[in-house]
């Protein structure tokens, strides 16, 4: 930890140049605030998918849309290491197992909790729902608001991206895509 907080330390003496005597007051404990938060930050690191749904049970036979919408999440985008924060809706068809719904948004979190780009958390998520649960298929669709946009660059506050992966019946069926856009408007 001691050479990362030296790492934060120089970032601070970039930013803030004009420190004869070290850092300022309100900097001094800066560095080791910043690498406490990064352990939670980007927790998703120390966190396997598997894990998180690998808890299943039986799905009784119930063969429509399981949905979880509107779940929040927090990310760093990798290319400016500014934050980007927004909902997720995701989504599977079961075959015969189930997996409880905190499990959709710990998946979500997993991969949000990580340096990121918001096109592969969506495929991360689908793709672990189709790799351990099995389904007929699995659906996400990510709207996100990135920092980058709106405090450099282009400058532009209120854009929202939106992002989304399809597989299995997702995919291949537009009754089943229609359906899935209808339940989360």
């Amino acid at each position: 930890m001691s050479n990362a907080k030296d790492l934060v330390k120089g970032i601070l003496e970039h930013i803030e140049p004009d420190q004869k005597n070290g850092l300022r007051e309100g900097l001094k404990n800066t560095p080791k605030r910043v690498v406490e938060s990064w352990d939670e930050i980007y927790s998703g690191y120390n966190k396997n998918p598997k894990e998180i749904l690998n808890a299943t049970f039986n799905g009784e036979g119930y063969d429509g849309i399981v949905l979880l919408k509107d779940i929040e999440f927090y990310s760093t985008c990798e290319h400016h290491l500014l934050a980007f924060t927004g909902k997720a809706h995701v989504a599977y068809i079961p075959t015969d197992k189930i997996v409880g719904i905190s499990k959709l948004a710990r998946l979500v979190e997993v991969y949000a909790k990580r340096l990121q780009n918001q096109e592969r958390i969506t495929t991360q998520v689908a793709d672990a729902l189709i790799e351990h649960l099995k389904p007929l298929g699995a659906a996400v669709i990510i709207e996100a608001s990135h920092s980058c946009m709106g405090c450099r660059g282009v400058k532009k506050n209120h854009a929202i991206m939106t992002t989304s992966a399809m597989r299995g019946v997702f995919f291949d069926k537009a009754e089943a895509r229609a359906e899935l856009m209808q339940l989360i408007k």
